[in-house]
């Protein structure tokens, strides 16, 4: 796959989000298509339409949209080749299908599958979510969740037994790190926490608090650092979520303890420092983040890139921050937030292929203070003046 060049200003990213706004504005809810009850016995909401606007930064003003609501901490987002979505449920192992089609009121909700192998529990359950490169030809999607003994990763054909492909990542009630992508060279990469042992995570021999690197095979990608081994990265405490600007470099976003929440430029082979570290520091064995805040602003759980903004949706936080880059790699001006305390924690964010933001809410997942329609789907699009640097 060859590399595609730098990612443009900013001025075509709002130009793209600005010329969708309308089509937002008279977007509605989504139906369910005959889903399951909720575990806790009650019956799952059907959406109905719902649209706000809300200043965020300088000069900027973001039209939400709900697409979905009465879900169950939705984690992972993947989009499908004809514009539909995966979404996955963490607590109660659902898949669901959220478009192309059209219900009475909007797009349409379907649950897909319930992957009957996850254990869900504190903050393991189904999590990332990965639709094949070549899933026209395969219909292959690939799945991370917690099973009864560890995390894994699987793949399947929807409706299908998952297959397990790597087993034996840590699990525990914290710390089970989750996400799950395709990267640009067409490897599949998976991030995983250090699962509250924290030695785990400068071992390059454990699979905990790493970034790893897999074939669709599950096996060692080639070109990875250690010999024989999936790992990419290590000295991660817990990232849940990661993509790749326009000119292939990654980026991570990554939890800390008490003080520095960061993103992270990932370098293959590059140690980031846990537990050694948090945050910014002056040694060099460990990369420093481009970006940090304190935990109480971020605790960032989603990342995703629209041109060269970096969108990471936060929990804690409860806020969506917006990173414009350099054609570089560097931070450019301040970074902005969006939606502050106005659906709660914010857990997963896509990049849809129109080009808006599909973010999830996570008030469920036993931190939050769910709000009846909880938890939510929203569809993201920012008027004129963009998601970047005004």
């Amino acid at each position: 796959m060859s590399a595609r060049p730098p990612y443009p200003r900013t001025r075509r990213l709002r130009a793209a989000l600005a010329a969708s706004c309308a089509a937002l504005l008279v977007t509605t809810g989504c139906t369910f298509g005959e889903p399951e009850p909720d575990p806790a016995g009650e019956p799952p909401t059907f959406p109905t339409p719902s649209a706000t606007a809300s200043p965020g930064g300088v000069g900027q003003e973001v039209v939400a949209t709900v697409l979905a609501k009465g879900l169950r901490v939705p984690w992972g987002i993947a989009f499908l080749p004809d514009g539909g979505a995966l979404v996955t449920e963490r607590d109660t192992g659902r898949i669901l299908q959220v478009g192309p089609e059209s219900g009475p009121d909007g797009l349409k909700v379907t649950r897909v599958q319930t992957i009957a192998e996850v254990a869900a529990g504190g903050e393991g359950g189904l999590m990332g979510i990965a639709v094949s490169p070549g899933y026209q030809r395969d219909r292959t999607v690939f799945i991370y969740y917690t099973a009864g003994r560890d995390n894994r990763i699987a793949r399947l054909r929807l409706g299908e037994r998952p297959q397990p492909i790597l087993t034996g990542i840590p699990k525990a009630g914290i710390h089970n790190g989750g996400g799950l992508a395709f990267g640009p060279d067409g490897q599949l990469y998976a991030s995983t926490g250090d699962a509250g042992d924290r030695t785990q995570s400068q071992d390059a021999k454990r699979l905990g608090g790493k970034i790893l690197r897999i074939t669709a095979d599950g096996k060692p990608a080639p070109g990875n650092p250690f010999p024989d081994s999936p790992v990419w990265s290590l000295g991660h405490r817990n990232v849940q979520g990661f993509t790749w600007a326009a000119n292939r470099k990654m980026y991570a976003v990554e939890f800390g303890q008490n003080t520095w929440d960061e993103i992270n430029e990932i370098v293959k082979g590059r140690n980031y420092g846990w537990p050694e570290v948090e945050g910014r520091a002056e040694d060099r064995r460990f990369v420093n983040p481009i970006t940090q805040w304190p935990t109480s602003d971020a605790s960032c759980s989603g990342l995703a890139r629209s041109e060269s903004v970096l969108a990471t949706a936060c929990l804690r936080g409860r806020r969506l921050w917006l990173v414009e880059l350099t054609d570089t790699g560097t931070v450019l001006g301040q970074p902005h937030d969006l939606l502050t305390n106005r659906f709660g924690r914010l857990r997963a964010v896509a990049a849809a292929p129109d080009g808006s933001l599909w973010v999830s809410t996570s008030n469920h997942d036993g931190r939050g203070d769910p709000a009846p329609e909880d938890d939510r789907l929203l569809r993201l699009v920012f008027a004129e003046g963009g998601a970047g640097r005004s």
